[in-house]
């Protein structure tokens, strides 16, 4: 089990590292654009992740297509929309915002899949709280990076609910394949719209290392899941604020002031509490709002 964690933790760093990365290309290149090669070298790194037992060449074979193709839209547009937040708003509060994704599924699992809620279950809302410490609306001023983070919360939901209801049914060839083929078609189209100008050598290395970092996380994440239960790798997740401090601190002078770190806490805190919950009650974590999903 300890190898587990310690995998999920480091699939985490790889993907705090890949968001750092795409912060430091804003004003260099179009989100669509960033968008594009981030997908395109993260998909040739996890084609040498297949499965045993699924092929590529088959991933376009759905059983529910119309519910794979949203679960794609939603994490290409989650994608887009936390490119603009990371190179816009500090990393802490992007991931503040971000991290009221439980919130979003305990609500839309009452709405959706008409799941009953316990009280114990609505304590992410006080993860709201520490995100309000984090953002303060009304004592700062906020921008248009907020509403994209928190839309990245609420699409990274969507894909959940939507994950969950296919997981029994669809390949990890197709959920992938479908995802890495419909965001380079948007991104692309985007990129081709927009002010598209050719990467120097140095920021396709940059997009490469960003790819290699996301791929690297998809892969230890699934690895952390064959060696620890999900509901011991999940609260590895919240690492992630840590990273969000340190990285911002060292490479792009943001510094969290005491109030911003409390509510950091908050939030997880908030959410920790509500898995041990889960567990205690259940034996195991019925959700889990932690799967990247958006590349």
């Amino acid at each position: 089990m300890t190898n587990g964690i310690l995998l999920a933790l480091i699939a985490y760093a790889s993907y705090s590292g890949s968001d750092a990365v795409v912060k430091s290309l804003g004003g260099q290149l179009t989100i669509f654009e960033i968008g594009f090669f981030i997908t395109l070298f993260a998909g040739f790194f996890l084609f040498f992740t297949r499965p045993a037992g699924e092929r590529w060449r088959d991933f376009w074979r759905t059983k529910r297509p119309w519910a794979v193709q949203a679960r794609a839209w939603a994490g290409i547009a989650s994608g887009v929309l936390s490119v603009y937040a990371f190179t816009t708003i500090p990393l802490a509060e992007s991931y503040a915002l971000i991290f009221l994704a439980p919130l979003c599924v305990t609500i839309l699992s009452t709405v959706i899949l008409k799941e009953k809620v316990g009280p114990w279950r609505w304590l992410v809302v006080a993860g709201f709280a520490g995100v309000m410490l984090v953002v303060r609306p009304g004592f700062r001023e906020l921008n248009l990076g907020h509403l994209a983070a928190f839309g990245v919360a609420f699409l990274a939901a969507t894909s959940v609910i939507l994950m969950r209801s296919l997981a029994q049914q669809e390949k990890r060839t197709t959920m992938l394949g479908v995802l890495v083929g419909c965001g380079l078609l948007f991104n692309g189209i985007g990129a081709a719209a927009t002010a598209f100008t050719v990467p120097s050598g140095k920021q396709l290395l940059w997009l490469a290392m960003a790819g290699a970092f996301t791929a690297g996380g998809q892969f230890l994440q699934l690895l952390a899941m064959k060696y620890a239960p999900a509901n011991r790798v999940a609260p590895t997740h919240y690492s992630q604020i840590a990273w969000a401090v340190i990285l911002g601190a060292l490479f792009f002078q943001e510094y969290p002031d005491g109030l911003s770190l409390v509510g950091l806490a908050v939030v997880g805190g908030a959410g920790l509490l509500t898995m041990v919950r889960e567990e205690a009650r259940l034996g195991t974590v019925r959700w889990n709002p932690f799967s990247r999903t958006r590349l």
